[in-house]
């Protein structure tokens, strides 16, 4: 065990240099660094970083189950080959993973009890890209057809995931993608800096190889009535994803400007990939004074594309307190750890503008326009979250602080309620729970026999290494559906 090795997660490029592009922002690991980094795992008797489990409504370790403390083992040791086989054991895809994912793993890592957490999400990445280069990663083309057809909806980290377990269990996989282009939400939902679309299509290259068919442009319920899939395929799995955005219905919502993050975000890389930007075909922020409201991943996606647009000011409103710097009291490791971070775009908008653009527990009051029906001006005030009377928490303005900022460009970035309503959800009258989402027993079976329903369509928003567990899950009840109660997959 190495414990006096200092924490080093890799060098990034500088915020003033990678604002000018749409190129990755992190940059590789020497392997010296990586094998110093990976021997400061403990390799705990009762490692908690692959644990994957909620507790008291806290995520715990890697949903996935990476074998953690196995792939930190090799990578110290040089045994890189053997490192990306444990790796792929529980991860179809830790080339996204490797960037994308916030890392909960790290966040119950026991090193991080009295210091800092190893870069597990780092070393992840650095295996993936290794076994692409060195041709370790495996193909899965099955050697036998089992004769049975099965319908993937939707191309996001559920999707494939779900598609990549159920061909390598013997079964015809056909994947069908509303947009032009596979990947769901790593396509479209993920500024490329983030991740770089030729990763997504080197992998659904790899998973077309092994003998899926991807069929893009088409919409079920629009094009194609989900009923025709329960004719044509032995099963079908629903990964639509929860894209029913959340509204924020205050006065002048209706004003032009006004975008829902996903439409930005989305137009934004479609255009870069189309042309470089030449069509013209996004929301463009160019020289404008941008708002973005909502502090998670997305609207920092939001803030950093506006900076690449080349916009005037970016200020990001997060109706909830400022995080603490270190854990408070009711989350205690190995939960994750809910404290304050400068994520990426945050660091560039303080690189730029000289200033954090999170503004903590302010709630917008109105938007206000020009004679075009423009906005020009975004009213908000400070607010508190106070215990009411019955002990539940409230939000509550505070007088006196109304304030008013420039915006000609809004963004709306608030989350999503669920699967959008339509398409096969009515068409199927699928089960809804209290939150809108769809119904799905321990096998991810919806109220349809035959039909499934996996990622953020059944779960909830969540991360992409969630999606990925719930597309495995999904495979594995399909499999077990088709295969007279039987599976082979893990």
């Amino acid at each position: 065990m190495t414990t006096h090795v200092e924490r080093d997660a890799g060098p990034s490029r500088p915020p003033e240099e990678r604002v000018k592009d749409f190129a990755e922002w992190h940059l590789p690991v020497l392997e010296e660094t990586l094998r110093k980094q990976a021997s400061r795992c403990m390799d705990c008797g009762t490692p908690f970083c692959h644990t994957g489990k909620i507790v008291s409504g806290h995520a715990m370790g890697c949903p996935i189950n990476n074998l953690i403390p196995d792939f930190n083992d090799l990578v110290s040791k040089g045994q890189w080959q053997e490192a990306a086989v444990r790796l792929y054991q529980t991860n179809n895809f830790p080339e996204f993973t490797g960037r994308v994912c916030p890392a909960p793993c790290e966040g119950s890592c026991t090193m991080a009890l009295s210091g800092e957490a190893v870069t597990i999400k780092t070393i992840e990445a650095a295996i993936a890209d290794r076994a692409f280069e060195e041709g370790w990663v495996p193909v899965d083309e099955p050697l036998t057809r089992t004769g049975k057809k099965v319908a993937v909806v939707g191309s996001g980290p559920a999707g494939l995931a779900c598609a990549a377990q159920l061909n390598k269990a013997g079964h015809t996989v056909t994947v069908l993608e509303r947009a032009d282009r596979v990947g769901g939400l790593l396509m479209y939902g993920i500024p490329s800096m983030k991740l770089d679309k030729s990763l997504v299509a080197r992998r659904v290259r790899l998973l077309a190889g092994a003998g899926i068919r991807f069929v893009t442009g088409i919409e079920v319920g629009r094009d194609l009535p989900a009923e025709r899939l329960l004719s044509d395929y032995d099963a079908v799995v629903l990964c639509c994803g929860a894209t029913e955005a959340r509204g924020l219905p205050v006065p002048g919502r209706e004003l032009s400007g006004i975008h829902l993050a996903m439409e930005f975000l989305h137009a934004s890389t479609k255009s870069y990939l189309d042309s470089g930007f030449a069509d013209g075909r996004y929301i463009s922020a160019k020289g404008r004074h941008v708002v973005v409201i909502g502090g998670g991943d997305t609207g920092t996606d939001c803030v950093a594309t506006s900076i690449r647009h080349g916009a005037a000011s970016v200020v990001q409103l997060e109706i909830l307190a400022r995080p603490p710097a270190t854990r408070a009291p009711d989350n205690p490791w190995p939960q994750w750890p809910r404290i304050e971070r400068l994520d990426y775009g945050q660091e560039e908008a303080l690189a730029l503008f000289g200033a954090d653009p999170r503004l903590y527990s302010v709630k917008t009051k109105r938007f206000a326009g020009d004679a075009e029906g423009r906005v020009r001006e975004l009213h908000l005030v400070s607010v508190e979250w106070r215990k009411a009377a019955d002990g539940r928490m409230q939000l509550v303005e505070v007088p006196g602080t109304e304030s008013v900022l420039p915006a000609d460009l809004v963004l709306l970035a608030l989350g999503f309620v669920g699967p959008e309503r339509g398409g096969p959800v009515t068409e199927l009258a699928l089960k809804l729970d209290e939150r809108g989402n769809v119904i799905t027993d321990g096998e991810k079976m919806t109220s349809v026999p035959g039909v499934f329903a996996a990622g953020d369509m059944s779960r909830g928003q969540s991360l992409v290494v969630w999606a990925i567990h719930e597309g495995r899950k999904a495979a594995r009840g399909v499999d077990r559906y088709l295969m007279y109660g039987q599976t082979s997959l893990p």
